[in-house]
């Protein structure tokens, strides 16, 4: 961090190389969610059960709605997309 005067106060700047360290970090993030994000959605079933039937999850489907695999990985994807906005919006504000 680099002191900057300004109108009476000092204002912290972040020196160029800490910034590409945390461009380079964020953006290896991005893109490891970005392919979490597709490996989670592609193993979500459909109408016609999906990857996720392999594993077992066409089991108890029928009686119970909904099973307690495909509820984890619900939240998983929930996980996995909310790091991928959070890691776009702050590749976006950072190279804007």
């Amino acid at each position: 961090m680099v002191g900057v005067p300004g109108a009476g106060s000092v204002v912290l700047v972040p020196s160029q190389g800490f910034l590409l360290m945390l461009i380079w970090i964020v953006g290896t993030l991005h893109v490891i969610a970005s392919l979490t994000m597709v490996g989670l959605v592609l193993l979500h079933s459909g109408k016609g059960g999906g990857v996720s039937d392999m594993f077992g999850g066409s089991v108890g489907s029928t009686a119970a709605g909904s099973t307690v695999a495909e509820k984890n990985l619900d939240r998983i994807t929930i996980v996995a997309a909310t790091v991928f906005a959070f890691t776009t919006l702050s590749l976006g504000l950072a190279l804007a």
